[in-house]
């Protein structure tokens, strides 16, 4: 259906415009008279070139938005004059096409988060069900401010803990570079010399110039088994079976583990702490974190929760039986659970294993700064010693 652009007035002359996606231009004044507001304008909106190729929606982008929001209801404007507003102010191309259908749809009747569940990309499904509960209990100006609180603390983390990982990243891009570099131009150099030599190598030398030698006449199969690698366990990684196996073994992966432990604590008690929080069901609430988990063995772990509470157990057995949370976590939630304050204790576990996941960080990467130097030296250092072992029986046979 097309878009019709409108202008009209209050009772009190206030001259308003706005965007309505209705079939004919006598449905848009239907509307409009509905509202006790007088017609001025209404035309065809012209049809748009979309330049916006696709684009990605930053976790910031929705942070902001949510803050604004909640800042908007807050001040008892309207919801459609907040998502107008929030159209108008956004600066993702992408975003704001977004934020305008949903006006739409908030428009014709529907609601807020019926509207946003239609862009799962970008609301995920513990937005949108914080969205209902503030909709439904009337509080959505609170739930949206706890939503940009709760995003702006999840994505630090997930900040934190890409920053430790570029470190060894680039060390090891960079060795990986040098190695190369020796093996195809340096290495087959020496390796000519040596032939002219006509004298028996030292062990190191010729496993080097081997290596050297296979790198240049087969690097399309070396090239095409690391891809073939690589593809063969994304999918793999992708099964069920290769899920729960690869996110096994990282928790058990000493330092790295303990890092990916304490951000997956996190992530769960802050998630499931906001969401009991904001009025959303137990049960709902521990569907909803076990999505976003971002760990298969935690996911399942909460998803036997699930059960056990759904048979009239407690939520701590499963996790605890699970063994992927740490003991004074399930003696908290269980302490939570008797009181009747869980959603205040997961908070209070969430600001704690945030802090830890501070000094997990600090700790990954002071371990792992002089682990990649180290590696680096060994690999580089022992080719160039491999190359001049020749040299130094040579000078120490003319001596």
């Amino acid at each position: 259906m097309p878009v019709y652009n409108w202008k009209a007035r209050t009772v009190k002359g206030e001259l308003h415009d706005g965007e309505l996606t209705a079939a004919n231009p006598q449905e848009v004044i239907g509307f409009l008279r509905r509202k006790r507001l007088i017609p001025v304008a209404v035309n065809e909106k012209p049809k748009e070139i979309k330049l916006s190729m696709g684009g990605r929606v930053k976790t910031r982008d929705i942070v902001l938005f949510s803050r604004q929001f909640a800042t908007m209801i807050n001040s008892s404007l309207p919801l459609v004059q907040c998502l107008s507003i929030l159209t108008q102010q956004t600066n993702n191309p992408k975003f704001r096409e977004t934020i305008n259908s949903i006006r739409t749809d908030v428009e014709e009747g529907n609601t807020l988060a019926d509207s946003m569940g239609k862009y799962p990309k970008m609301f995920t499904n513990l937005y949108v069900s914080m969205i209902s509960a503030g909709e439904t209990g009337g509080i959505l100006d609170k739930i949206m401010l706890r939503l940009s609180e709760y995003l702006e603390k999840n994505d630090a983390i997930v900040r934190k803990i890409k920053g430790a990982m570029i470190y060894p990243a680039v060390v090891f891009t960079a060795a990986i570079g040098c190695i190369s570099v020796l093996l195809i131009f340096v290495i087959p150099i020496f390796a000519k010399m040596f032939a002219e030599m006509d004298q028996e190598l030292p062990l190191p030398t010729r496993v080097v110039v081997n290596l050297s030698d296979f790198l240049i006449g087969y690097w399309y199969l070396v090239v095409g088994v690391i891809v073939g690698f690589v593809i063969g366990l994304k999918r793999f990684r992708k099964t069920d079976k290769g899920e729960l196996i690869f996110d096994a073994f990282l928790l058990k992966v000493p330092i790295l583990g303990d890092l990916i432990r304490k951000s997956a604590v996190a992530r769960f008690t802050r998630t499931l702490g906001t969401l009991i929080s904001s009025g959303v069901s137990i049960l709902n609430g521990l569907e909803v974190t076990a999505r976003t988990a971002g760990n298969r063995v935690v996911h399942d772990a909460v998803m036997d929760s699930r059960v056990s509470i759904a048979g009239g157990e407690t939520i701590t057995k499963p996790l605890k039986e699970a063994n992927v949370f740490p003991p004074m976590v399930i003696q908290m939630i269980n302490v939570g659970e008797q009181t009747g304050g869980l959603d205040a204790m997961l908070i209070k576990i969430a600001d704690f294993y945030e802090e830890e996941v501070d000094t997990a960080v600090e700790a990954l990467t002071a371990a792992l700064e002089p682990i990649m130097i180290v590696f680096l030296g060994i690999v580089v250092g022992g080719m160039v010693v491999s190359m001049y072992l020749p040299i130094f029986d040579m000078i120490s046979q003319v001596h």
